[in-house]
């Protein structure tokens, strides 16, 4: 019951060896783009499987990638066990593999994967005693079924295998070809069998970065996460261009969503985020606009300023959230208004997409949760604004604006690459603020032993073993700054607030800072 040796990969323990299968997309190619997507494929898991810390090696056998996956565990010296396939392996290194293919899983164009059991010789005498030493515990008392597949010549057929394996079995089980409790599956390709009884499901579509490159308007919330999976599922790698209209918590809390797309998601690629600051465009469009335009001639400014980024990197489209009829600026007829400024084609998968299917899409892939604490920020204008707008009306409205604003806040926007990010950097960038914004409130968290008494007029005292309970009561469209004699206290839980969806900061220096401002 051989499986292939360490082909001279290192670890502490035997590798573990893995059939991974392609989506039927990128099977049914011609073969000169199926053999270009398979490349990519296998770049891709194998930077997945880096990102875990595991060596892996990639094989690509046309029909089948099978994967060599070698880890470290903590277990020294000869303690082993054999494992069903009588292969001697440390327990905790057949676990670590286990989760280290779990970001396969992840990976665009893989349609499933299965651990390898045994790989022997294509003998039908010898697959069916192998079979028999694997799986005759695991099929005893249960219903079971076998799977059996073949590529090549032999002098046997898939259902002899089938026939016979499952008489092998038949003493400690019963045959059930419909509803099995357990599937043991054989695959012969040419003169290697392979045997294994788990599956586990990938993505499908197709290979990340197959496509191009486009980018994608993100503002932390469902649709825009969602739209972006759904475009890395059809081949295309993305950058993120980040509008942002409310300062550093905002900023923290959309990169946190757009951070599980590109760690999770985005094998094979190292995306960047523009964080492009509209501070100043927001301001001039309220001056300038008149107030039911100003979601329209808003959504017209991030989409220039996507296109521009767009045309930086040499990006092909620009991808957008948008779900027909979802918010006002999202009519048939708004949209046609919008998009009349853009050079490059918008792609809108979410379209024809209801709220519940876009959070159920957010949910599987891991950023609904975060996605439910950012805030909108985008609905600037209280009152009624306009759901059929002409494009002549529009650009009439847009005119007064000064027509380099988008290109100077593009011209200085942030680049930030995602996949490089440290939880702590993003906690020192977003986390302290030297002085107290505009309309902040203040709170004194300084714990018992810190207060002497001094009090900052207008602050509100809150102890910190009161803050689980003040973080569900709180005003979240007001700003906080919190402070303690060292930093220690208002920084953890400023990290707590903004965790939860507040505009929070901790001010640095805290206390001192403080009693420097009224003195």
């Amino acid at each position: 019951m051989e499986l292939s040796g360490s082909d001279g990969m290192t670890g502490s323990a035997p590798p573990v060896h893995y059939l991974v299968r392609l989506a039927a997309e990128v099977a049914s190619k011609s073969n000169r783009t199926r053999r270009r997507f398979q490349r990519q494929l296998a770049r891709n898991l194998e930077d997945a499987l880096a990102s875990t810390g595991a060596q892996a090696r990639v094989r690509d056998r046309w029909s089948r990638l099978f994967v060599t996956l070698s880890v470290k565990t903590a277990s020294e010296g000869p303690a082993q066990q054999e494992n069903a396939a009588g292969r001697a392996v440390r327990p905790e290194a057949d676990g670590a593999a286990d989760d280290a293919m779990r970001a396969a899983t992840r990976v665009f164009g893989v349609s499933s994967l299965s651990r390898l059991d045994a790989e022997i010789d294509a003998d039908l005498a010898e697959i069916v005693r192998t079979g028999h030493d694997l799986y005759r515990d695991a099929v005893r008392g249960r219903r079971y079924a076998i799977a059996a597949r073949r590529t090549g010549r032999h002098p046997f057929s898939s259902r002899d295998i089938a026939v016979e394996l499952g008489a092998a079995l038949n003493p400690y089980g019963t045959v059930d070809l419909t509803t099995p409790e357990v599937t043991v599956s054989v695959e012969v390709r040419d003169q290697r069998a392979y045997l294994f009884s788990s599956r586990s499901e990938g993505p499908g579509g197709l290979p990340l970065g197959v496509q191009g490159r486009a980018v994608c308007l993100i503002s932390g919330g469902f649709d825009s996460a969602v739209a972006a999976w759904l475009l890395l599922k059809r081949g295309v790698a993305l950058d993120y261009v980040f509008c942002n209209l409310a300062g550093p918590a905002f900023e923290r809390s959309v990169i946190q969503v757009t951070r599980v797309i590109a760690d999770r998601w985005s094998y094979g690629d190292q995306p960047r985020m523009h964080v492009v600051d509209f501070g100043e465009a927001v301001a001039e469009l309220q001056r300038r606009v008149t107030p039911r335009y100003w979601q329209v001639v808003l959504k017209r400014l991030m989409y220039r300023a996507a296109d521009q980024v767009a045309a930086a990197i040499g990006a092909d489209a620009v991808v957008t959230g948008e779900s027909l009829g979802q918010v006002s600026s999202q009519t048939l007829r708004n949209l046609r208004a919008i998009e009349s400024v853009a050079a490059r084609p918008l792609l809108r998968p979410l379209l024809g997409f209801d709220k519940h299917e876009i959070i159920r899409i957010a949910e599987r892939i891991g950023t609904a949760a975060l996605s439910a604490r950012v805030k909108e920020y985008c609905a600037i204008l209280s009152g009624k604004p306009v759901t059929a707008a002409k494009t002549l009306a529009v650009d009439r409205e847009e005119a007064p604006l000064d027509p380099a604003l988008v290109g100077r806040a593009v011209a200085a926007r942030k680049v930030l690459d995602l996949r490089s990010l440290a939880d702590d950097d993003i906690r020192r960038d977003y986390l302290w603020v030297d002085e107290l914004p505009e309309g902040a409130r203040v709170i004194d968290c300084r714990p018992a032993q810190q207060d002497d008494g001094w009090r900052y007029a207008g602050s509100r005292r809150v102890l910190p073993d009161e803050f689980p309970k003040l973080s569900r009561s709180l005003d979240k469209d007001a700003p906080y700054v919190l402070f303690c004699d060292n930093g220690v206290q208002s920084g953890q839980l400023a990290n707590l607030l903004q965790t939860v969806g507040y505009e929070a900061y901790a001010l640095r220096d805290g206390t001192r800072a403080l009693r420097r401002q009224v003195t």
